[in-house]
Formats: C-alpha cells, structure tokens, sequence
C-alpha cells in the first residue's frame, strides 16, 4: 500500500431506530405576512427560555431595517426608539458600516483571532484612543473583554482590586451592570443582588441622586450635594463600617435604572473624592458613550475623566464588542488573568472603528443634544395637558418619561406614586402605533427613548404624533 493511499476504514454498524425529523419551517408564500410572524414568535416560544424579555414585549419579527426604521415579518414598518438599548448608534445597517464589514468579508481576513492583533483592531485601537475623554485620550491601555458589557465591568472590578489590593466597591441605588455575579453584585435591582454568589463582592451602596424621587426628600440640586458628602463620610468615618474599597462604579445617566442623570457637581466631588483617597473611579459608559447624551462620553460634560472607562453597545457598530480604557499604572495584570475567547472579532472591530468616526466627524454628538432638548420639550407639552406624565428628562437622545397615578396624593417633593400598569398598556398601544419602546426604572414605570443618532427631524415629529395618539388610546382603556 501506498503511503499516500489512506488505510481503509470500516465504518461501525448503526442500530436502526426511528429519529424524529427535524421541523422544518411552514412554507409562506408571502414572506411578510402576519402568518409568518406568528409562526417565528410560536417557535421561539417553544425553543427559547423563559428569560427572554424583548420578545415577549415588542412581538415585531424583525426580518430588515435601515436607520430608524425597522420591518417586522407582518411587513408592518416601525419607528425604532429601543436601537439594540442603545447599541445603535448610526441605526441599523448605516451603508458606510455595512460597505466596511463587506470588505473586511471579501478580503479574506480572519473573523477571530483571540486577542492576535490584526491591521483591523489596530485600527480601532487607534480610533478609539483619539476619542477617548480627558488624559486617557492617546494614553489609555486597553483591555479587550468578552463581547458584553457585563464582562467588561467584571474585569474593571478586576483591574480595579489587583491595582489597590483591596476587594470592596462602592455602588449607588438604581444602577444597572449586567447580569454576570460581579455586575449583578453592583447593580440595584433585589432580583440582581439576590444572583447566587453575588453577596461574595463586599459592596457599599450609596442613594444616587435621583432628583424626582429624591433619596434625602430635598430634591435637586441638593440631592447631588448631599449623596457626594455621604460618599466622603463613609470613606473617612473609620467607625462607618464601608472599609476602603478597591472601586466606586457609577453611571454618569442610570438606563435601566430610569433614565436618571447624576449632576455635574456631584460626579465632580466623586471624582475629587475618589482621586484623594486613591480610589478607582470607574465609570460605565455602556449605554451612554459614543454620543448618546450629546456628548461623546457622558463624563465630558463634567470635566471628569475617569481612572476606568467601561464601553460596550454602540462601541462595536452594532456588534458585539466590549473594551476598557484605564490609566496605564493601573495595568497590574499578570497574562491571563482576564481573559476570554471572543475578544478578537474582527468584524466588531471593523464596524466600531466606522461607527466612532462617523459620530465624531458628522458631530453626532452635538446634533443628538439638539434632537434631545427637541423631543423633551415636545414630550413636555404632552406632560403639561396628561398629568400622568409626572417627569420628563434626559440628555441627548436618551430620555425618559416617568408615569405616575394622577389620582394619587404627591409626597413632600411633590412626586407621585409610579403606575406601572398604564406604562405597560402605553408601551402596548405605541407599539400599535408602530413605535418601538422600552420601559425602565422603578417598577418599570418609565418609558424610555433611545433613537439612533441618525433619526431625523420628520422621524422625531412622528415619534411624537404616535406617542400622543397612544397615550390617547391609553388613557380610553383605562
């Protein structure tokens, strides 16, 4: 025999049994059609866990969609104002993003390559650190994480705990980090907290100042003050049983949490604290980074430049990407010791480095301030003739709209109780409008905007004729 014939092989004998054939997809003649979306919502049901969540509140199907417009199976168009939570910055499929990943495809690059360096993520590395705030624009380094932001917080506690040695973080009321054990950890939500193994992250929490339900019932600006003085006298009170903590992690404007914009001067007595004491300031800027708040990063604004960035969502362009950006003395790791197998994705890195320069060449940023204060005055005329409308507010392009019983007697600030039960039923009736939105914030009794960046003026106009006819609806049913 040859030595290059191969040997032959006897292939095992089979038992025969009866295998269930695999379901195969129901034939549609339309391919939008109500029918088709039912079937695709029926098997997802099926097959899926009991987890997901935006299936089961915007039943849409999506099968394409460009900017802020999205086409679901039924062939029905919506108004997109949920962008991915966020991670849409340029909306869906921006042609100078898609024509980018379609030359990355042609060219033959690796799609995966750990954390090899390739010609791609060079590029992004350097786009990114032209954008970063403050000192860390040029000087940061950088840690590639796992393509979610939630482990992009897990590996800034990290970093955070091997710099100073110390295990303890400090987190404030209302936050939202992911969903692994250490984000979880940090985060508000008892159903978070209460993830097996969470209790494990010593964490301190503080009240975030939330102005309309203030934690101190003094409301703004004197919720801010009032939040960073007790952040200082538990960090310096040796009785006050905190301990010095390796971390304080926060977000500039809490999402989930409700759309809760911390104020300048307090994120700058954090950071004068934090700086003062040898604290690491990490500041999460998954959702609010690359021009969501009309900034580029939402720190900016406040003059802060935090010793950790954490980015993820629009960082990627619609991909799934997630970096930390942190002074370089941080950089304490040995290799390995946060690591993960998709941390490579070329295409990610690809779409992000587009997605970066587009925001900040077009000024993206800026323009998302001026839709912003656009849409909140529109939204604040409806709030002056709907008193279930109890708040207003956000910056840029990522607002929120607090829905309260009317019926109800306000506390000493003047806020009145949530009504979670109307927020689901408008959330219903926009989506009937053909207007995709999420809720958020205490008992989910917040309606959240989050157009992409690129929406335009007659987009915005209509996101409000169809938040006016839905709260018209609403307000029938109940």
């Amino acid at each position: 025999m040859s030595l290059d014939t191969p040997p032959e092989v006897t292939p095992p004998e089979v038992t025969s049994h009866e295998v269930t054939p695999p379901e195969a997809p129901p034939e549609v003649t339309d391919p939008s059609s109500p029918e088709l979306r039912d079937q695709l919502l029926a098997r997802q049901e099926r097959r899926e866990s009991a987890a997901r969540t935006y299936a089961r509140t915007l039943p849409v199907a999506p099968v394409r969609a460009l900017g802020a417009q999205v086409t679901g199976a039924d062939g029905r168009t919506y108004l997109d104002c949920l962008s991915g939570a966020g991670t849409l910055a340029l909306g869906h499929n921006h042609p100078d993003v898609v024509a980018a990943i379609r030359a990355d495809l042609d060219s033959g690059v690796p799609l995966h390559a750990l954390d090899m360096i390739t010609p791609q993520k060079d590029a992004f590395s350097e786009e990114l650190l032209t954008r970063l705030p403050g000192a860390l624009r040029g000087e940061a380094r950088l840690h590639f994480c796992g393509p979610a932001g939630t482990d992009a917080v897990e590996a800034a506690i990290k970093l955070a705990q091997a710099a100073t040695g110390r295990r303890g973080v400090v987190a404030f009321s209302g936050a939202y980090h992911g969903m692994t054990v250490g984000a979880s950890a940090v985060s508000g939500p008892a159903r978070m907290r209460s993830t097996v193994g969470a209790d494990a992250l010593p964490v301190t929490r503080i009240p975030f100042p939330y102005a309309y339900r203030c934690p101190f019932g003094v409301g703004a600006p004197q919720s801010g003050e009032l939040a960073a003085r007790l952040l200082e006298n538990f960090l310096t009170d040796p009785s006050s049983g905190a301990g010095e903590p390796a971390a304080v992690i926060l977000e500039v404007v809490q999402g989930e949490g409700g759309v809760i914009e911390g104020p300048d001067s307090w994120l700058r007595e954090v950071r004068r604290i934090t700086e003062e004491r040898g604290i690491v300031l990490i500041v999460d800027e998954v959702q609010t980074g690359v021009g969501r708040t009309g900034h580029f990063w939402a720190c900016e604004r406040a003059g802060v430049t935090p010793d950790v960035l954490v980015a993820s969502k629009a960082v990627g362009g619609g991909l799934p990407l997630a970096v930390l950006a942190y002074r370089p003395e941080l950089d304490q790791w040995l290799p390995g010791d946060h690591t993960g197998t998709f941390r490579g994705n070329t295409l990610a890195m690809t779409a992000g480095r587009v997605t970066l320069r587009t925001v900040a060449e077009q000024q993206l940023a800026e323009r998302a301030a001026k839709l912003g204060e656009r849409l909140r005055l529109g939204l604040r005329q409806l709030a002056d003739d709907n008193a279930r409308l109890g708040d207003v507010r956000g910056r840029g392009l990522m607002n929120g709209v607090e829905l309260v019983d009317p019926d109800a007697a306000p506390d000493r600030i003047g806020s009145r109780p949530a009504d979670p039960e109307f927020a689901r039923r408008l959330r219903a009736t926009c989506l009937g409008q053909g207007l995709m939105l999420e809720l958020g914030g205490r008992s989910d009794s917040v309606l959240r905007l989050l157009p992409p960046l690129v929406v335009t003026d007659t987009e915005l106009d209509s996101v409000l004729e169809r938040i006016a006819a839905a709260l018209r609806e609403a307000e029938r049913a109940a």
